[in-house]
């Protein structure tokens, strides 16, 4: 392959890339504002302004798009908490951090986490690529609470029941701030500080 040819195959992957982005980004505003079992393939191509079988040349159905959505956004908060994770310093100052930054990607990419968690979740965790990628996020928030016991720092032991507990709490208060946003909350980083640091101090040992 000479430098012209090279040239030509970069700019066509290139464009490939950027319209699967498209698709990808059209297709999650969609299934926010419209619902999931609403969407089709022919309103993404719309939205996205391509022709339908555009579309297929990127995902076999709709259901491949919201598998890559899944995966797109575990990845982006990946990238967040395994930093944390594997950081050092004092291992409840870690995990704090970690469900700081857990809510904070959420309530900073909302439409992202709608999709991960909300009606379209429903049929993403059918998928089973979805799922995993699910899995290895919540397996990051578990890494950092596995320390925390290994080092005496809790009261309670139960490795899945603090993951999940705090889960749950990080969870609660990111949705609260994305689907009420006319609510006259506190600031966000407080109010969501404030949750972490509730939940913390309620399994931390004196």
């Amino acid at each position: 392959m000479n430098s012209v040819q090279y040239m030509v195959t970069q700019r066509r992957e290139r464009l490939k890339s950027e319209l699967r982005e498209e698709i990808l980004a059209a297709a999650r505003d969609l299934f926010v504002t419209e619902g999931y079992p609403s969407v089709s393939m022919r309103r993404i191509a719309e939205s996205v302004g391509c022709a339908p079988g555009t579309i297929y040349l990127h995902f076999e159905d709709k259901a491949a798009i919201l598998s890559a959505i899944c995966v797109e956004t575990f990845a982006k908060l990946d990238k967040r908490m395994e930093a944390i994770e594997k950081d050092g310093g004092d291992p409840l100052d870690r995990l704090r951090r970690g469900g700081q930054a857990y809510a904070r990607f959420a309530v900073d990419h909302p439409n992202h986490y709608l999709v991960v968690f909300g009606s379209a979740g429903v049929a993403a965790s059918k998928d089973e690529t979805a799922k995993q990628a699910g899995f290895h996020s919540f397996d990051c928030l578990r890494g950092c609470v596995r320390r925390c016991v290994e080092a005496g720092v809790l009261r309670i032991t139960d490795v899945e029941q603090v993951a999940q507990s705090l889960w749950a709490s990080v969870h609660g208060v990111a949705m609260l701030i994305i689907a009420k946003p006319g609510f006259p909350f506190i600031e966000q980083n407080r109010l969501i500080d404030s949750v972490v640091d509730i939940a913390i101090e309620g399994i931390r040992k004196r």
